[in-house]
């Protein structure tokens, strides 16, 4: 990366997304087959500067540091958004653009600029996948979804650009001491006797010996990924996971050359809230094993939560968003894996046919079961 790029990137006074060629001053964009910068104008390739070997770990930040407000200025920036007045999206645009198409949800959107001041990003997974890979990877999910419209797959697989986007998304990471009261169970067997179509029979039956227990459980928790997002389902995103956080980069604004990045609406102490229930369902699983037995019954866990940090983090999702007769529907594909989630069409003809087919069929069976009788 050139010294002029950096120090424009330092600068801060365009668009962090942007970085001009050395060449012939047009923009790059990050390419995830090569991994470098490309020029799609004149073609030359810039290498993407690595940090030095203080900045190749990703540091977290202190929990308790940022809920007082008491983060350091350089970890906090404030970037120019758009808000879709359909979905709520925020989406980071340049200061030239003065309308555009809200990716989540297709809805035109006209600047009336916005900023949002948050956080800054700690890491980046870089897109793995272009948008050829990202749209052939959705048509052949489309392509083995029953009852699809066919129009919609044929939409689908000719029409707009999908949207690169990056998705915010926070990493909890605690250690945790819990104590615990509970029940340890013992299947045991007892015979019986009963009575049975005017007969006595003797069976075996099925009981539990519960006895009182209590102990201690601990867990150190890495990397809790809690989505920061509200634009799209959460079915949808959580159906693309794992992500391979182990491929996280420290962050830099060269790799969201080209594409769009989106602000986090799910503040950090309500995606603690969410982190914090995702980390008493593994305490309890921990719980019932260390309780042991057959079966297991807990009465009460208390658990201290210590040395709390976090990371905001943005993770790549190709998206497409299709206005089909006047429907709306939104697919999302794992910039990584190529993993595809979205809303289920549905085709009213083919549904259709389908019940025919199945009543001739049905019928046909039926006749001829009636014949065999019939010549009995």
């Amino acid at each position: 990366m050139t010294e002029g790029m950096q120090a424009e990137a330092a600068g801060g006074a365009q668009d962090e997304h942007r970085f001009p060629c050395a060449q012939c001053g047009a923009d790059y964009r990050f390419d995830p087959d090569r991994g470098q910068l490309v020029c799609d104008h004149c073609g030359h390739v810039d290498e993407i500067a690595q940090p030095g070997p203080w900045a190749a770990t990703i540091r977290e930040l202190d929990f308790e540091t940022a809920l007082s407000g008491e983060l350091d200025a350089s970890e906090i920036e404030e970037t120019r958004v758009l808000s879709c007045p359909n979905c709520g999206a925020q989406v980071e645009f340049s200061e030239a653009t003065h309308a555009a198409e809200c990716p989540f949800c297709a809805t035109p959107v006209v600047t009336g600029t916005g900023t949002h001041r948050h956080i800054k990003p700690r890491g980046v997974l870089p897109f793995a996948l272009d948008e050829r890979a990202a749209r052939r990877a959705m048509t052949d999910w489309l392509g083995r979804l029953w009852f699809a419209p066919n129009g919609l797959q044929e939409y689908a697989r000719k029409g707009r650009r999908m949207q690169g986007i990056y998705v915010p998304y926070w990493t909890f990471d605690a250690d945790t001491r819990s104590r615990y009261r509970g029940e340890r169970g013992i299947v045991y067997y007892e015979t019986q006797t009963v009575t049975r179509n005017g007969k006595r029979e003797q069976v075996q039956v099925a009981k539990v010996r519960w006895t009182p227990v209590s102990g201690r459980v601990a867990r150190a928790f890495d990397d809790v990924l809690v989505l920061a997002s509200r634009s799209l389902p959460k079915v949808y995103t959580d159906g693309l996971e794992p992500w391979d956080l182990a491929a996280l980069e420290p962050y830099r604004p060269e790799f969201l050359a080209g594409f769009r990045a989106e602000g986090y609406q799910v503040e950090l102490e309500e995606g603690f809230v969410e982190a914090r229930a995702r980390m008493d369902a593994v305490i309890a699983r921990d719980v019932r094993f260390d309780i042991g037995g057959d079966r297991q019954r807990i009465h009460d866990i208390d658990t201290d939560v210590s040395d709390v940090t976090f990371k905001h983090i943005l993770l790549p999702v190709w998206l497409a968003a299709y206005k089909y007769r006047a429907k709306t529907y939104r697919f999302v594909v794992n910039g990584r894996t190529g993993k595809v989630q979205g809303e289920r069409p549905w085709s009213a003809w083919k549904i259709a046919i389908a019940v025919i087919l199945g009543l001739i069929v049905a019928g046909a069976i039926g006749y001829v079961v009636a014949m065999s009788e019939g010549a009995v």
